[in-house]
């Protein structure tokens, strides 16, 4: 928007570089170029600002398939002035000397004129086209055919006007067609789903599966590992019992050995002693036998008296004592008169 500043009788004009300026006194252009400044008698001047960047355009329109559908088309549209001054010919681009506005609206009348042709020629494919195949290939096909619409048409090039870009940002079928479209897709999605929730659930229980079946095969070798060491548990019980049964044997054994050997000792040891014993009582006897009767009798009697202490009572018949006297008289005759004969 031009910035206009007034001094008195006097006016300055300025404005950006994206608008062309055409300055007019008496039907004819003085000024003409882009981002002017100058001063203007505002009784006598008129001046026109056309924009010379980008401008974009919003394509909305709605229109019927072949197959009588409605279809909601959404765009924009790029477009650009060449030659401001062909241009302030066919669209009045005069501005209010006081405020610098538009006296009229230029901007919106091109946007329509641009917006009709490009609207012209998106129906024309979409009335003549399925549906379906509009929503499949319409974005590249409708991009292609407005941009080449609105670039060969013949108003905008004698105006000096040219199509930049074109771009198709929608195109949406009514929401209850858009619903049943979707619906097939959303049933086969669905259907996928299930599928793979079906197949989720088939491998988990066959994991369960596998699962128990590893826990059964382990709990079937720990079963036989222990029936094992159960096993070499009374094997090794019975070796160490038969081990000590046959260690008990051998020490009993052995004992048995010792005390036959002791006994055999202890047997012959008394053998000897006894057979000492009754040797020695024999030899003695020998010599008792061969004594008289006198010397038994004292020796009898010595013995008597050597256990007088011992003895409580003694009887004493005559039938002991006399044949002792007798003899021991008898005895002692014959060495008187042995005594007798020597002297």
């Amino acid at each position: 928007m031009a910035d206009i500043r007034n001094y008195v009788f006097f006016r300055h004009f300025r404005t950006d570089p994206t608008f062309h300026v055409l300055k007019y006194r008496s039907g004819r252009v003085q000024r003409s170029g882009r981002g002017l400044a100058f001063w203007f008698f505002p009784m006598s001047a008129s001046i026109a600002e056309v924009p010379v960047d980008d401008r974009e355009i919003v394509l909305m329109f709605h229109a019927r398939s072949s197959d009588f559908q409605d279809l909601s088309v959404q765009g924009v549209v790029t477009y650009r002035v060449l030659d401001p001054e062909r241009l302030a010919e066919h669209v009045d681009f005069t501005l209010d000397l006081a405020s610098g506005a538009y006296t009229k609206q230029p901007l919106e009348k091109l946007s329509l004129t641009i917006t009709q042709i490009a609207q012209q020629h998106a129906a024309a494919y979409v009335t003549a086209t399925p549906l379906r195949q509009i929503l499949i290939e319409g974005y590249d096909r409708i991009r292609a055919l407005v941009h080449e619409g609105v670039a060969a048409d013949a108003n905008l090039a004698e105006s000096g006007i040219a199509v930049i870009s074109v771009r198709v940002a929608a195109l949406k079928p009514s929401p209850d067609l858009e619903k049943a479209m979707e619906m097939p897709t959303r049933e086969k999605i669905q259907q996928q789903a299930d599928e793979a929730t079906f197949t989720r659930r088939a491998t988990a229980v066959e994991n369960e599966r596998a699962i128990q079946e590893n826990e059964l095969k382990n709990q079937i070798e720990l079963a036989k590992r222990e029936q094992v060491l159960i096993e070499q548990r009374g094997t090794n019980e019975r070796r160490r019992v038969q081990q000590e049964s046959e260690a008990r044997k051998v020490e009993a054994e052995g004992e048995a050995l010792r005390s036959r050997i002791a006994a055999t000792a202890n047997a012959e040891s008394l053998r000897m002693v006894e057979t000492a014993r009754v040797e020695a009582e024999r030899e003695r006897m020998a010599v008792y036998r061969d004594m008289p009767q006198s010397v038994m009798i004292g020796l009898a009697a010595r013995e008597l008296a050597g256990k007088l202490q011992r003895i409580e009572h003694l009887n004493v018949t005559p039938e002991l004592l006399g044949p002792l006297f007798t003899e021991l008289l008898q005895r002692s005759t014959e060495r008187v008169k042995a005594r007798h004969e020597k002297s």
